[in-house]
């Protein structure tokens, strides 16, 4: 591994060259960004007996980095003599084994879940130290690290650890998730965010993806696209997308556990967009031979990429450490109608360091009012929060509580988008239009246009009624 600081006046120069073996990209790419180093530009290549990489880093400030810290740390853990990335410590990426238990869940995501299992294990003896949840297309994976409440040593006792593993499934279980729902208990050693991909994956988080165009921030649909190159015997993966730090973690970690070797890639993320283009074949040597085959990969590149979008409004938890602190603050929540969509929960200390991303019952936005409660029942000065996707009394309509009806509401508004779109497109035949945004069109210069029903082809009745263009 060399480091150089010296070719290039922004960025770093970061070059690997070692015999070539199955997982090594992974290795290189988890340790550049459990470092915090944002990837800028990457020329891959492992075709053969040798691995090359070349990476142009900065660190997470767009700085180049600190010679004397973290480029040495990059060549111990890459190096001939460093240690593999499974020895590798922080705060919620690396736990060890001697000094937490480890519990695994996956199961349908529904509103008060996270209170419900924190209150399971506050009731158990069971001290959260540090933990990680996704959520994505209504499924959820959760990794929490837990010791003896009283000990604060790992929980051995295998009758304990199997009625913590029984209570917690029937927690996920539900109503809705009597097959889907599992739960593991282990003391063993692992990468979070490698783990929790690996459990999204294995729960088919990809199979169910639908656009939905009340997502906020998950509403970009990055581009994927799969093609054989015959001549060459590989199989080109190109995607694109806006750029965010661990995107190319994210994708290696999709493609290496679908069972695939990346031979070649090129990585470009200088801009905000970022693209990337990967040379890729089976473990067997061939490349993609079906079209199901090829729509599965670009499905799981796409789940891979916007589950770890967050969603939500940012909510920031710094205090002192207590048993049962989770299982609190997670009940306010809930008791506020607010679900949470992702969270990092770490202990530094005596303090308690957590980050919670949480929407409304629906899904949508949650009101100023809403976060002022919660903040006032946990304490200000406790939990802190950011404006974005908040929604303010008097700037937007406000949100309903949750009901039956908000049940189908997210069906039904889908519904009255797709038609909408269907309007605008077959307007566009007869009239000129030029579409804004979403869901608003400029036809013409003419105002208070009015469309009869031949105006458009429908075989419904409700187009009977003359509509109005809305502005």
């Amino acid at each position: 591994v060399t480091v150089d600081n010296i070719t290039y006046r922004k960025v770093t120069l970061i070059k690997v060259d070692s015999a070539n073996k199955r997982g090594s990209l992974l290795e290189v790419v988890q340790v550049l960004t459990d470092l915090n180093i944002q990837i800028k530009r990457a020329y891959i290549s492992s075709d053969g007996g040798w691995f090359m990489d070349v990476f142009h880093v900065t660190d997470q400030y767009g700085n180049k980095l600190s010679e004397d810290k973290v480029a040495d740390r990059i060549q111990q853990s890459l190096g001939p003599r460093g240690c593999s990335f499974r020895s590798l410590r922080g705060s919620v990426g690396f736990q060890s084994a001697m000094e937490h238990t480890t519990i695994e869940l996956t199961g349908h995501d529904r509103p008060g879940l996270l209170s419900e299992i924190f209150a399971v294990l506050s009731n158990l003896k069971c001290n959260v130290v540090s933990a990680e949840i996704w959520t994505h297309n209504s499924r959820i994976a959760s990794i929490v690290y837990i010791t003896d409440h009283e000990t604060g040593l790992p929980i051995e006792d295998p009758d304990r650890l199997a009625t913590i593993k029984h209570v917690l499934l029937f927690i996920l279980k539900g109503d809705r998730d009597r097959h889907g729902a599992q739960t593991a208990v282990s003391k063993g050693s692992t990468h979070t965010q490698r783990r929790l991909h690996q459990l999204m994956y294995a729960d088919r988080d990809y199979d169910t993806e639908e656009y939905d165009p009340l997502e906020n921030s998950r509403s970009v649909k990055p581009l994927v696209t799969v093609e054989n190159c015959s001549e060459k015997g590989y199989t080109v993966v190109y995607l694109r997308c806006p750029d965010r730090p661990k995107l190319l973690f994210d994708t290696v970690c999709t493609l290496t556990d679908m069972q695939y070797v990346v031979y070649h890639a090129t990585i470009n993320a200088e801009d905000v967009e970022a693209s990337q283009e990967f040379y890729i074949r089976h473990k067997d040597g061939c490349p993609i031979s079906s079209e199901a085959e090829r729509e599965r990969v670009i499905h799981c590149l796409e789940a891979a990429i916007k589950r770890q979008i967050p969603e939500g409004v940012k909510l920031e938890l710094c205090g002192e450490d207590r048993v049962g602190l989770l299982s609190d603050v997670t009940r306010i929540f809930r008791e506020n109608g607010l679900s949470i969509t992702r969270a990092e929960v770490s202990t530094r200390g005596l303090k308690a360091v957590n980050t919670f991303y949480v929407t409304d019952s629906s899904r949508d936005r949650v009101k100023l009012e809403t976060i002022e409660a919660v903040r006032s029942a946990i304490g200000d000065s406790v939990l802190t929060w950011k404006e974005d996707n908040v929604l303010k009394t008097g700037h937007s309509q406000p949100t309903a509580r949750f009901s039956l009806s908000g049940l189908f509401r997210s069906r039904s508004e889908k519904f009255l988008y797709n038609l909408g779109q269907w309007i605008v497109r077959s307007m566009r035949h007869r009239f000129p239009v030029t579409v804004k945004g979403r869901g608003s069109a400029l036809l013409g210069r003419r105002k208070a246009t009015e469309f009869k029903r031949d105006d458009f082809m429908t075989g419904t009745g409700f187009c009977r009624k003359t509509v109005k263009k809305v502005t």
